[in-house]
């Protein structure tokens, strides 16, 4: 199927060939499913003893879970499509002096965890887009309000007089400088190379030398403009408690490159902060680009950008207008999203950072419902979805943050720059609609999840474009404890959302129907994952030391539902990914990532909401580190897990590798002993066992074997096996005392 304008398709979609095969299979499981709960619902009614109701309980709200779980994954499988764009039929359609202006915004808060050069190059490679110039503006926000970053982006505005007709004259698609020069080229442009790479790099020794000095040397601040910008950071001046600066640094109009062509705009934005207001972190930074970018350029595109996800395809924001410009689509378009890509992953992933399912599988399942959810970076907006739905517009306080407002007025002058220091206060937003009915949504920890979710509630749609070049490319953490605080404030955020008057199982199926609905609440209950994760990590294994039986033996037809379930699971999410264009390797690792998730992440993250939600504690928002250490990237490299600093996190990890493999070895003597009809019984938990053990390795190795500076620390292993000692005792003391030698 095509959507043709003026008779040439600017894009295409078609139904994937599984999504037949995908209904059967969603029926059969759920079957297959059904009749296992049955079965743990009629074992708890006959339990006789205390223990065997505790474990036929504990499995029935565990394998609940997962049945609900699985429930959800299976709206990603009941319309998937995939999409293509033609940008080049744009020319024939509409002429490029009438494209819709373009704002970007990069959001940015510490220069010590995101490097100030990330978003140089950032803001460089998003510059240098195929699309005329004068209808492109950049801002940049940066929350941590430090005049490293201003620094750094001021050298980036003197260098991209050069870098950009570079790349315009040549045709180069890796606009980002640091991607660009990591290639090794051999071609006609080697001087030309050469000569801008130089220049690239003494400007990035600069920034390093600032970075490294932590202000901003005299010698750095030549001109008046400079001079007036880097006065207001005072000795008052903190990250928490400031006025706000915004500062043009380049401007369409007046400033151009060395070939006298105009550059886009680019403009520096720090809201203001007080230790008495509410900041709403990302979220409240971007309502403020939202304001800020009204008042100055107003236009009816935005793309929302990390500051470390850079572009990768010039031709992106044409492809994004394939759909925008399209009169079918565009009257209930709301975004278009990019899926999240990285460079710099290692062969198998051993993180599983590239997150193939939420940032393609899903969205690409989602296509064909009301589109895909925001990724949280990549994502083209249209203005006007930020103000109500496509039929029910909310107008803003003032006329001027319209987004039907013509903002024809010099960006530098007294009366736009008074107004836009006015909206980015820190108290504007009181007594209004920000963050709640207009603008990106406050709730959640996630403002991406939260926001794409409430604009589609509202009756907007999507569109999830994956080209065959990625669009964007961003970084990763490398070290397991980054990996799982991240995944711990995901976590967190998503349980806001999963049990707020917007959880997607009420409001959003009754907004958006039941296979949306339950799209957005497999995400938002990620979390719950952690329950049945720890049940079957720690429960089999305790009671196969202790000689108890709780699953089929294996000649009893109940031992084939649990291995048709077990592999009709991962023989779904194995293909999924495969065809996905992933590897085995890689998608072994995602299991892995995922089981030692719900043993930290989910778990941690489960438990910090509950104490908030019970008014016992709160949590801040904590950002992942973007510095890459080079002895860690060695190891990472080499496909070695690296551990980080100590953290509660690696406790219940730690717990779960050494039951496993006490259970696992006694399970193995209990063969040599001789007792096969104790065999037959116990088999199903020497194999979850054993595949604890297997998912275990990379800890038994930081454990046990290695001597780098990245093994889990002795003070988490000692208290691992402290827990596990009473843990064991309590569980022996329990079943000792059950009457009931086999549950099952």
């Amino acid at each position: 199927m095509s959507s043709n304008t003026h008779g040439l398709p600017l894009h295409t979609h078609k139904p994937s060939r599984r999504t037949t095969a995908n209904r059967i299979f969603a029926v059969v499981y759920g079957c297959a499913t059904l009749a296992l709960l049955s079965h743990h619902a009629l074992s708890l009614l006959n339990s006789t003893t205390l223990t065997s109701f505790f474990i036929s309980l504990t499995f029935l709200i565990s394998d609940s879970i997962l049945a609900f779980m699985f429930a959800t994954t299976q709206s990603f499988h009941m319309r998937p499509i995939y999409r293509k764009e033609f940008p080049e039929n744009l020319k024939r359609v509409v002429e490029e002096s009438d494209f819709p202006a373009l704002d970007v915004f990069i959001s940015t808060a510490d220069p010590y965890k995101e490097p100030p050069m990330n978003v140089v190059n950032t803001a460089l490679s998003v510059m240098a887009y195929d699309y005329p110039t004068q209808k492109v503006s950049v801002y940049v926000s940066d929350d941590g309000g430090s005049a490293l970053t201003l620094f750094a982006l001021m050298e980036a505005a003197k260098f991209a007089s050069h870098w950009l007709p570079f790349c315009r004259n040549n045709n180069i698609v890796e606009c980002s400088p640091e991607a660009y020069f990591a290639i090794d080229r051999d071609s006609h442009l080697s001087d030309q190379v050469e000569n801008i790479k130089v220049m690239y790099k003494r400007m990035k020794a600069r920034v390093k030398n600032v970075i490294e000095r932590g202000k901003v040397a005299q010698e750095y601040i030549t001109g008046e403009e400079e001079i007036q910008a880097f006065s207001k950071w005072t000795e008052e001046f903190t990250r928490q408690d400031h006025p706000t600066v915004i500062q043009v640094l380049l401007e369409s109009n007046k400033d151009k490159d060395i070939t006298g062509n105009l550059m886009p705009n680019l403009i520096y934005v720090s809201r203001e902060k007080s230790k008495t207001s509410t900041h709403h972190f990302k979220a409240g930074a971007l309502n403020v680009l939202l304001r800020v970018s009204a008042v100055m350029t107003n236009a009816p595109i935005i793309l929302t950008l990390d500051c470390d996800m850079h572009s990768n395809d010039p031709q992106t924001a044409r492809r994004a207008l394939c759909y925008i410009l399209d009169p079918e689509v565009r009257p209930k378009l709301g975004y278009v999203q990019f899926p999240q890509l990285f460079r710099g992953i290692n062969k198998n992933d051993i993180y599983a950072c590239e997150h193939k399912r939420l940032f393609q599988i899903d969205p690409m399942g989602m296509n064909g419902l009301s589109g895909s959810n925001h990724l949280g970076t990549g994502c083209f907006f249209t203005r006007r979805a930020f103000f109500g739905g496509p039929s029910n517009f909310l107008p803003p306080e003032i006329p001027q943050l319209s987004p039907n407002n013509l903002a024809d007025k010099h960006i530098w002058s007294s009366e736009v720059m008074e107004l836009a220091y006015c909206v980015a206060a820190c108290n504007y937003e009181n007594n209004t609609n920000w963050g709640l009915k207009i603008g990106v949504r406050y709730g959640s920890l996630v403002e991406d999840y939260f926001t794409g979710y409430r604009l589609q509630c509202e009756g907007w749609k999507s569109i999830f474009c994956h080209p065959d070049r990625a669009a964007f490319y961003g970084d990763i953490p490398i070290n397991l404890v980054e990996v799982l605080n991240q995944n711990k404030r995901w976590a967190i955020g998503l349980l806001e959302v999963a049990f707020s008057k917007f959880s997607p199982i009420t409001f959003g199926t009754q907004a958006m129907g039941p296979l949306m609905g339950l799209a957005y609440a497999h995400s938002g209950f990620w979390p719950i994952w952690s329950i049945p994760i720890i049940s079957y990590a720690f429960l089999p294994q305790l009671t196969l030391l202790n000689g108890v039986t709780i699953f089929p033996k294996v000649s009893e037809p109940w031992f084939l539902l649990y291995m048709c379930l077990f592999l009709g699971a991962y023989i779904q999410d194995f293909l999924d990914f495969v065809l996905a264009g992933g590897t085995f390797y890689r998608w072994w690792n995602d299991q892995r990532m995922w089981i030692i998730r719900g043993l930290s992440s989910y778990m941690f993250g489960l438990i910090e909401f509950l104490l908030k939600y019970s008014g016992i504690s709160t949590h801040g928002f904590n950002l992942t580190s973007k510095v890459l250490d080079e002895d860690q990237r060695k190891r990472y490299e080499q496909g070695t897990m690296e551990f980080g600093v100590p953290s509660p996190l690696f406790v219940p990890l730690t717990m779960a590798a050494i039951v496993n493999l006490a259970a696992f070895a006694w399970g193995h003597v209990e063969v040599f002993r001789g007792n096969n009809n104790n065999l037959e019984g116990l088999f199903v938990q020497m194999f979850i066992a054993g595949f604890g053990v297997v998912n275990c390795i990379p800890i038994y190795e930081a454990i046990i074997f290695r001597s780098d500076g990245g093994k889990i620390p002795r003070k988490t292993s000692v208290v691992a096996t402290f827990l596990v000692f009473l843990l064991y005792l309590a569980a022996h003391v329990t079943l000792r005392n059950s009457a009931a030698k086999s549950v099952f």
